[in-house]
């Protein structure tokens, strides 16, 4: 397998030192690992801080700006980052009004959090956590306890990161927080197995002509396996999977999601197949984002993800966001 890489053991050093150049914006500790806006912290904010293991670009450093993130640690390719990044990150952003934890329900991750959380609480920060458990495919997974964390992530760290550059307080950003995954779910379907650079080859056995319906971020297996299907045929299973689940009774925020490899020609014609669906289920559209967010490496493959979205929510996705993988209203 060929990849564009040195050695596997520097990948993420290798890729932070390359956001630092195209990026003074950012503040990034490529020995410790964080990444951290570099106006932070930010008096009269409440902070954002995100991580998780590496290979999921722009996940989560690419969310790092005003309107979103004040930092992110991102762990080795698939693994969670350690606490003490955590903490370090937390020390730099915080402004004396909290840090909001935004947290993949990864049983890695989840634990690491929850002990950075305690550690920086012992250091004077006052911390609170959400977790974003949004995938409807499988309730339990080989890296979780309860459903993935996948699409909604975005959705979270957008609007909950527009809400604190408002000046809401740290209770109200994690009310905000809480409420946008709680009205998020995802299902994600992989067309080819990714390639760690540790490995080299695919992580897993997917023959050609075969999809997976139900996948993770990480590969992990989903509801099942069928034969190669349309557009059209993979946007009436993954939304109606989505729409079961969530049962909307108003308006949603779509976000059509490629896995790392599969072009923009191509989400976009299977965004035109989910709009359909929302369409002929009566389900009405406030908001559509199409693109290479949460991926899994050189997964191809897609996930939509919807929230059902009030007054407030969508002003708050409207919100200026200004960060390397997503910006508007600037």
């Amino acid at each position: 397998m060929r990849m564009l890489i040195n050695v596997p053991e520097t990948v993420v050093a290798d890729a932070l030192r390359g956001i630092a150049a195209a990026h003074p914006e950012l503040t990034v500790d490529v020995e410790n690992r964080v990444v951290v806006r570099r106006d932070a912290p930010v008096a009269g904010e409440v902070a954002l801080v995100s991580g998780g293991g590496s290979g999921h670009e722009p996940l989560h450093a690419g969310f790092v700006g005003p309107g979103m993130l004040a930092a992110a640690c991102p762990g080795e390719v698939f693994t969670s980052p350690v606490p003490d990044q955590m903490v370090r990150a937390a020390a730099a952003v915080d402004s004396g009004r909290g840090v909001l934890f935004v947290v993949k329900n990864y049983t890695g991750d989840v634990l690491n959090f929850e002990m950075a959380a305690e550690l920086a609480e012992d250091a004077g920060v006052r911390v609170a956590r959400v977790l974003v458990d949004d995938d409807v495919a499988v309730a339990d997974s080989t890296f979780t306890a309860g459903r993935r964390g996948t699409g909604a992530t975005l959705f979270v760290e957008k609007i909950a990161g527009a809400a604190a550059e408002e000046g809401a307080p740290l209770e109200r950003v994690e009310s905000i927080a809480r409420q946008v995954n709680a009205r998020s779910r995802s299902f994600g379907v992989a067309l080819s197995a990714c390639t760690t650079p540790a490995k080299g080859s695919p992580t897993f056995d997917l023959p050609p002509g075969e999809l997976e319906l139900g996948i993770g971020i990480h590969g992990e297996p989903g509801r099942e396996r069928r034969p190669m299907m349309t557009s059209g045929e993979i946007a009436d299973v993954a939304v109606d999977a989505v729409l079961e689940d969530l049962k909307p009774s108003g308006p949603v925020l779509v976000l059509v999601n490629g896995m790392g490899a599969t072009p923009l020609l191509e989400l976009y014609g299977f965004n035109a197949e989910v709009q359909r669906v929302l369409g002929e289920r009566g389900v009405p559209v406030a908001r559509t984002l199409v693109g290479n967010y949460v991926t899994s490496l050189d997964m191809a493959g897609c996930s939509v993800t919807l929230c059902q979205a009030d007054e407030e929510l969508l002003r708050l996705w409207d919100a200026p966001v200004r960060t390397a993988a997503l910006r508007w209203g600037v």
